[in-house]
């Protein structure tokens, strides 16, 4: 199973950015992110701390559930 931020990574550099582009954009500059976690406590902490805009956390919570069914198959 890939991490999380390996199945973040699929949603940048969209030519019509949406949040979650947004979200995927700036985890690839944040050189502190967890890139190798596929623990959600880890992550969501994380972004707690260090949101980079409003409402990321919601953006987060439905790219983990989609993550997860996705690497679950």
């Amino acid at each position: 199973m890939r991490s999380f931020y390996q199945f973040l990574m699929t949603f940048r550099g969209e030519k019509s950015p949406d949040n979650q582009s947004r979200l995927a954009d700036w985890v690839f500059f944040d050189h502190d992110f967890p890139k190798h976690s596929k623990d959600y406590d880890e992550i969501s902490s994380y972004l707690e701390w260090n949101s980079p805009f409003p409402g990321a956390l919601v953006v987060f919570d439905e790219l983990w559930d989609k993550y997860k069914l996705k690497e679950n198959k």
